[in-house]
């Protein structure tokens, strides 16, 4: 029976060879069980060749599942990781790794993908105090964002990917009880038909460093589809994925053009208030792009404005997107606090381009907010004095009475009945998600181990739910300001 059932989990390995197939890519029946999903299924799975099974974001990013990552990762560089942590916690340094994906009972590996560390301010050390290094069998896990890039070592060699997709951000529920905010507003996003949102789903990931007795479960983590050129490449709404990418960070107000604001990612960890992602090679013309950009922006006025600006930007996409923000209490954003955001350029000619907002990093939402900039209640604020007075672009637009009608009415369209965005249909995604992902929470970090209907600790409104219905629920607070318009 050993030989029988070696020579049934071998043969496809061996056709694969025979054919030419990439051995990594191919599902391998898993028949272990999941120390984290207590009652799985061990049921034999046919194997499937891999020009069969679904690939690309619809297959990786699907929230009904709840696949089970494993990062296996060497003690040496486990403890470079570290070190290079100690040296500068902002650091942007990749470690080799293998990766495990199981869906549906079915194994798919990639080896030698890039791992690093991620966050602004969230930045965490993976593992127990400066200086130490990795101690097997008693390890003080803590949890931290993590940047996943399959091809980093490979660049081009798409043999690399994840059944398609080559790079994953995988971000804890950092001081989000509820665990479902991020999901929730790139759900939103897509829903009210702002295709540039990214993907997001759920994962139970594992860290196993060489030595271990047993692979660290750090729990349920999110899924983040990356933003860069092939998220570019994935949207054939854009007129051209050649174009400027750009990373729009603190002091990123589309006002001032200050040659300090501008860099390259040179993998450094030095961050500009723009950073161009693609196209580096041709930072001066990608920046001149923009420095254009910018000054028509802060320059023109009345209906030069209008007829510039509805050339140069879809207009309609961004007045959606910026509604969706406000109904989702989006603060951390270019209006209100010049940050987290992407501009991408659909051409690289200096004056004949579109330009496109990408969202990014929704975690501080729902009410999850502090006193910013001028607003010091992120659900009741007046949606048309959302911001920065130095963040020109968006009030800007609103002084154009076509544009601040139509953004009035995404607002209302919101905040209507059977909209995705009110309570009564938001609950309904927000417990399926939740029953999903509940048994699953508690972890070896010990950390984030509850589901809570609280905002974060240092929220300066702690009174808003997202789950429980009343007066401080933030879909019914949101929604009568939105209806009040």
């Amino acid at each position: 029976m050993r030989i029988a059932r070696l020579l049934l989990l071998t043969l496809p390995l061996l056709l694969a060879g025979c054919s030419g197939m990439d051995i990594r890519s191919i599902p391998i029946i898993d028949k272990s069980q999941d120390p984290a999903a207590p009652g799985q299924s061990s049921d034999p799975v046919p194997v499937t060749p891999p020009d069969d099974v679904a690939k690309g974001n619809a297959f990786v990013f699907d929230d009904t599942a709840l696949p089970k990552m494993t990062i296996s990762v060497s003690l040496e560089q486990w403890n470079a990781l570290l070190e290079a942590y100690d040296k500068d916690s902002n650091t942007r340094d990749y470690i080799h790794c293998d990766v495990l994906f199981i869906k549906d009972n079915k194994r798919y590996t990639v080896s030698d993908a890039g791992l690093r560390l991620r966050g602004q301010t969230s930045r965490r050390r993976p593992e127990g105090s400066g200086g130490e290094k990795h101690k097997a069998g008693g390890t003080d896990w803590h949890h931290c964002h993590f940047g996943l890039n399959f091809r980093h070592f490979h660049k081009k060699d798409k043999d690399y990917d994840l059944r398609g997709v080559h790079r994953i951000n995988l971000k804890y529920a950092k001081e989000d009880p509820t665990y479902i905010r991020e999901k929730y507003c790139f759900d939103l996003l897509k829903r009210f038909g702002v295709w540039t949102a990214g993907e997001a789903s759920w994962c139970r990931l594992y860290v196993s460093v060489e030595g271990d007795p047993s692979p660290a479960y750090y729990g349920v983590y999110l899924m983040m589809e990356a933003i860069d050129d092939e998220f570019v490449e994935e949207r054939k709404q854009f007129a051209a994925d050649t174009g400027f990418l750009w990373k729009g960070a603190w002091g990123a107000n589309l006002r001032d053009t200050d040659d300090w604001r501008f860099g390259v990612d040179d993998n450094s960890g030095k961050q500009y208030a723009y950073e161009l992602k693609t196209g580096k090679d041709e930072f001066a013309a990608a920046k001149q792009q923009l420095k254009g950009f910018i000054n028509n922006v802060r320059n023109l006025s009345g209906d030069a404005f209008k007829s510039w600006i509805s050339e140069h930007c879809d207009v309609d996409l961004l007045l959606r997107t910026y509604a969706a923000f406000i109904a989702l209490g989006h603060w951390d954003d270019y209006w209100n606090d010049m940050n987290n955001f992407y501009l991408y350029f659909d051409s690289t000619d200096k004056d004949r381009y579109k330009v496109y907002m990408l969202p990014y990093d929704m975690d501080n939402t729902l009410g999850t907010s502090h006193n910013c900039g001028v607003q010091n209640d992120s659900g009741r604020q007046n949606p048309y004095r959302w911001g920065l007075d130095e963040c020109i672009f968006i009030s800007k637009l609103l002084t154009l009475s076509e544009y601040k009608n139509k953004y009035t009415s995404y607002l209302k369209t919101l905040a209507a009945e059977g909209s995705p965005f009110v309570y009564e249909e938001s609950i309904k995604r927000i417990s399926a998600w939740q029953e999903m992902i509940k048994p699953y929470l508690a972890n070896d970090t010990g950390e984030d181990e509850q589901i809570k209907d609280r905002p974060a600790s240092w929220s300066n409104h702690r009174e808003y739910r997202v789950m429980e219905d009343g007066s401080n629920n933030w879909f019914r607070v949101k929604c009568k300001v939105l209806n009040s318009l």
